[in-house]
Parts: C-alpha cells; structure tokens; sequence
C-alpha cells in the first residue's frame, strides 16, 4: 500500500500566488487613483500666470496642458470617471482578496477590513496626499498627467462617457448661461498680471475694484471732526449764512453735541423759503438720517444707496455716537480715484520733500497715507488698532501723543512727529526706504 502525502506544497504556492497577483494589481489602482486625484487638483490650482505661461511655451507637454485646460468640463468629466472606474476596482479587488485570505474569518472582522480599512487607504493615499502635494506643484503635476489623460480622453468607451457627462451637464447650466464665478484672489491675480499692459491710471481702477469689496465704511469716512454741520438751536438767518459758507448740498443736523444727528438737511429743501425771516421752522424741512456701523462693507452701502435713492449716511460707533460720514462721492472715489468739483477745496494735505520722504497732515486717513506714500497697507494694518489717520495711528503705537521730533518705526519707515499739541499731532513728516 503505497501511501503519498498530500500536494501541500503546490496549493500554499497556488495560494501564495494569487494573493501576490492581487496586492500588485491593487498597489497598481491605487497608484492611478493618488494620480488621477493629484491632476484633478493640479490642473484647476493653476494660476492665471501659470496659464499664460502654458499658453507662451511651445514645448509639447505644455501645449497639451493647454489644450486640456480649454476645454475644463471635458478635463474634469475625464479626471472623474478615470478616478471612479480605479476606485470601484480598488473596493472590488480588495474584498475578494479579504474572502480568499481569511475564509473562516468572522463576518465583523471582514467588515471592519473591508469598510473601514479600504476606505482609509483610499481616502488617504488616493485623495490626501495626492492633493496636498498637488496644491504645491500644481505645474509640475499638470505637464505629468497631460499625455495619460489626452489618451484616456480620446479612448472609448471613456471618450463616449465623457461626452455623454458633458452634454448632460448643460442641461444644468442654461440658468447660470453668460455667468463667470470669480473669487477676490482670482482678481487680485488677474489685475496682478495686467499691471505692465496697462496705464498706472487704469491699473488703479482695476485694484479699486478688487479691493472694493473689502473696505469698510470707517476707512473712507470723513471724521466728525471735520464734518461741517449746524446745531438744530441755530437761528434761520445764521443757517442760510452757514450754507453759503460751506458750500455743501447736504449737512448734518445735530442736537446739543456733534455726536447726535438728529437729521439730514438738503439744502435745495431750504430754496422756497429764502425769504423767511428768524421765526421760520427750518427744523421742519429736515430729512431722516441713514445711520450705519463702521464695519459696514462699501459695496453693500452702495447698494443700499440705491434702494433707498440717497448720497449720504452718518457712520455710528458702538455707543451709537456719530463718529463720521461716507457719501456716494467717497465710494466712488474708491474706484476712480479722486473726483473734484468748483466747490472743492485743492488743499495739499501732504507735500513730497525728496525721494521716499514726505510730509502729512495728522488727520490725513490712512487709506490716503497708503496711496501717496506707496507703502504696503498690511505693515500698519496688521497692528493698528482703532485709527484711522496717521495722526491717530501714531499716538496708538506710541501710547500717548508724542512732542516734536519724537518718531516710531514701522519696518523700514520713520514717521516723525514735526508738530504737536497737547491734543492731537499735527503733522508728521514720513521717511521710507533707504532713506530711513
């Protein structure tokens, strides 16, 4: 009786095989789906300079970059079924590998491995990391990816998936047909690279409009200090003096301190009663003010200037005491830049003493102090506090309100005080650059 043992051997190896085929066809998808993912991310993180750099080259890899980016719904649609299609064979692979290796294993533990272990792995090294690196060498990744993700799109049965996903998803933008969604950073860029194909006049509207956005109503308003208005107690005779005086069309009205408006008046409210003497009830002809909070965005007072058919609001701080005023004037001239009429005052508030050194009125606004000095916003910005002119600016990083000659420096500016009183700095002279 001839008695063989068992083929113990060639199953182990049957068994050792198939378990190497799958672990390397799995490692496969998974390299396809970190790639896949990496280039979704690469190809839509890229930059306008970074495109018209792509656009400029005449090597091949990026002219196929190009080409796909021309036609981004097609890209993406690609990228999409590539990475789904590897996806779906990851989770399929990986659980017959799990049932062929562990048979007697309990239903919990296959489920845990299954759901929970696949999906890590997925989500970690086919989606995180990919795109973490992606964000960083979003370039170097598109010119990778261009020629694998041409072909898929020109093979079927992809190339008919993709057209198929494509056409579907106009049927979903024939409401949003002729809209372009734009962030801040895509503008700020935009305007970035037009800055040397455009006059430094045009390239100061586009930054206006960029910026528009982002400025609060405190930064353009004009101090109460220097807003000309009349005490509700004044008499009709000293009203129409006042009015000739000013030369506005619009003026606060104010009950006992300066810091209380109590109405608008409009001065064309005044004409058919030019010859009525000190009884009449000018009081009367007043119109209600439009109060706003100092951190009111512009661009919704805008549009709240044109609901409400008006050109001027009376800014309160959180007490609810008048602290300034912003007229439409002052938006726009965030746009366009300063606008000037006969009624308009051409006083100088700074003077240019030689190169990178100036002269400023205390109670000149920071926002005025950026633009004639040309120094970056986001070196005060970042510790100012409650100023709003550069008077205020420096009595709140100094402390107190400094005498004659004292300075402070901010990075590479001295702002030394050149006259002061014991309330307030009068003017400062500014030294930036080298020259500091």
């Amino acid at each position: 009786m001839n008695l063989e043992p068992p083929p113990i051997l060639p199953l182990i190896f049957e068994l050792d095989s198939t378990i190497i085929v799958l672990s390397v066809v799995i490692s496969i998808l998974l390299i396809l789906s970190a790639l896949f993912s990496g280039a979704e991310t690469a190809f839509f993180s890229l930059t306008p300079k970074d495109n018209e750099t792509l656009e400029q080259s005449t090597a091949e890899k990026e002219n196929k970059t190009f080409i796909l980016l021309k036609s981004p719904k097609e890209l993406l649609a690609t990228l999409l079924i590539a990475n789904n299609f590897v996806n779906v064979g990851i989770v399929i692979l990986s659980s017959y590998l799990i049932n062929y290796s562990f048979p007697l294993a309990e239903n919990y533990l296959r489920f845990t491995l299954e759901v929970i272990g696949i999906t890590l792995i997925i989500l970690i090294w086919g989606e995180v990391i990919p795109k973490i690196f992606s964000v960083k060498n979003a370039p170097l990744v598109a010119k990778l990816m261009s020629t694998p993700i041409m072909v898929i799109k020109k093979t079927p049965p992809f190339s008919l998936l993709v057209r198929a996903l494509v056409q579907s998803s106009k049927l979903f933008d024939k409401s949003k047909k002729g809209k372009i969604n734009l962030s801040s950073l895509d503008l700020e860029q935009a305007v970035a690279i037009t800055k040397e194909k455009s006059s430094e006049e045009e390239h100061n509207i586009l930054e206006g409009i960029v910026k528009f956005g982002k400025t609060e109503a405190s930064q353009i308003m004009k101090p109460r200090i220097e807003v000309s208005a009349v005490d509700a107690d004044m008499k009709f005779s000293e009203i129409k003096s006042f009015i000739l005086e000013c030369g506005f069309s619009r003026i606060p009205v104010y009950k006992e301190t300066a810091d209380k408006v109590i109405g608008i008046l409009y001065i064309k409210d005044l004409l058919p009663f030019l010859n009525q003497d000190d009884q009449f009830n000018w009081l009367s002809t007043i119109r209600k003010p439009f109060f706003i909070p100092e951190n009111k965005k512009i661009n919704d007072l805008l549009q709240e200037f044109k609901t409400k058919k008006m050109h001027l609001s009376i800014i309160v701080d959180e007490y609810g005491g008048a602290s300034g005023i912003v007229s439409l004037e002052d938006i726009l001239e965030e746009i366009v830049g300063e606008i000037t009429d006969e009624f308009d005052e051409e006083d100088i508030v700074y003077s240019r003493i030689d190169e990178g050194v100036y002269i400023f009125e205390g109670r000149t606004s920071l926002m005025d102090f950026y633009k004639a000095s040309k120094l970056e916003p986001e070196l005060f910005e970042k510790i100012k506090g409650e100023a709003e002119t550069i008077g205020g600016f420096v009595i709140e990083q100094a402390g107190r309100i400094l005498k004659n000659n004292e300075f402070i420096e901010i990075d590479n500016c001295k702002i030394i005080v050149e006259s002061s009183d014991k309330r307030r700095i009068k003017t400062i002279k500014v030294i930036t650059n080298n020259e500091a």
